[in-house]
């Protein structure tokens, strides 16, 4: 006779839930927001249903219905005119300008939500890069005094956490020393620490209209067929002074978000990127899949994976699904 038998933890549905191992909460979640100077309330981003460009009006709208459901942790990003955008991406730290102006709003009508800044020149440059662009490359150095102009404009308008979304080298602690000699020693880093050149950035280009006008990112996002490699990055960003770690993709990472599970205690971020997300709502909406449980499959396995932090355009869906179970 069979002494063991697994199934007996399956047979029914209490049971199930009694043994699960992992659970997803609204508190895991943060919600990326796109706000944009070029719309009067917002407009829906062809490639990812469900999921707008606001302006900062329609964004208050949008953050109130969240903190209704609990969903508290916003992660900002700027669409703006071209005419804005130049090789310094001086736009960034214009306190006049769209994003200072979005967070500083925010915080004041929604001062209990936390507001995660984006620390980048790509949604500012002209060439769509996350640097200065020197001769056809883009320079290390010169581009960690734009991002440390950039962490500070946001700290002032009101950024409870910035994100250095760049990978440039160096740029964690050289923002960390921005901001401690300027009192904002109480401002986190959420650094992206393992963001690879990946295919699966497409619609978040849409959305911000930032796609590299020549050439391709691989000379600073890192290669998708690296794993000890992101070990380095951790490594660095962890002396540097980051409170928090991401990776970026997740779902085609998941051994790199279990990797950093095993090799640091910092909390651990995964951004369920915007193509994950795109494919998921086209096929369900050809009925190839259920989408709600395919979501809800994805969503688990990030976090499984050991991501204490999910960035996904799913959240407030997930939450409204969710609220009050």
């Amino acid at each position: 006779m069979l002494q063991r038998r697994p199934r007996r933890n399956r047979k029914n549905e209490v049971i199930r839930n009694l043994v699960q191992e992992t659970n997803l909460s609204v508190y895991d979640f943060i919600y990326p927001l796109f706000v944009s100077d070029s719309v009067k309330d917002k407009f829906e981003i062809p490639s990812m249903p469900g999921i707008y460009r606001f302006s900062i009006d329609s964004i208050l709208k949008e953050i109130e219905e969240c903190l209704k459901l609990e969903l508290k942790i916003f992660a900002l990003f700027p669409h703006i005119s071209d005419a804005l955008k130049n090789n310094q991406a001086s736009e960034s730290w214009n306190e006049n300008g769209l994003y200072l102006k979005t967070i500083r709003k925010i915080k004041h009508t929604f001062p209990e939500c936390v507001i995660i800044t984006d620390v980048a020149m790509d949604p500012y440059s002209s060439y769509g890069h996350d640097g200065v662009v020197e001769n056809g490359e883009i320079v290390n150095d010169k581009t960690l005094e734009i991002l440390g102009k950039m962490a500070l404009a946001q700290a002032q308008a009101g950024a409870d956490i910035v994100a250095p979304s760049d990978m440039m080298d160096g740029r964690v602690g050289y923002i960390r020393e921005i901001l401690d000699e300027n009192g904002y020693t109480n401002v986190s880093i959420l650094a992206y620490t393992a963001k690879y050149a990946s295919g699966f950035y497409g619609p978040f280009r849409d959305a911000l209209d930032s796609a590299p006008k020549f050439g391709d990112k691989k000379t600073y996002q890192m290669n998708p067929a690296n794993k000890k490699e992101a070990l380095i990055e951790l490594e660095l960003d962890t002396l540097e002074g980051a409170d928090m770690v991401m990776v970026k993709p997740a779902l085609a990472y998941l051994d790199i978000i279990h990797l950093f599970k095993e090799h640091s205690n910092l909390p651990i971020a995964a951004y369920n990127v915007s193509g994950e997300y795109a494919m998921i709502k086209a096929a369900g909406q050809k009925n190839w899949i259920d989408e709600k449980r395919v979501r809800d499959e994805v969503l688990l396995s990030i976090k499984r994976a050991g991501a204490d932090i999910i960035l996904s355009y799913f959240a407030k869906e997930w939450a409204k699904d969710n609220f009050n179970k």
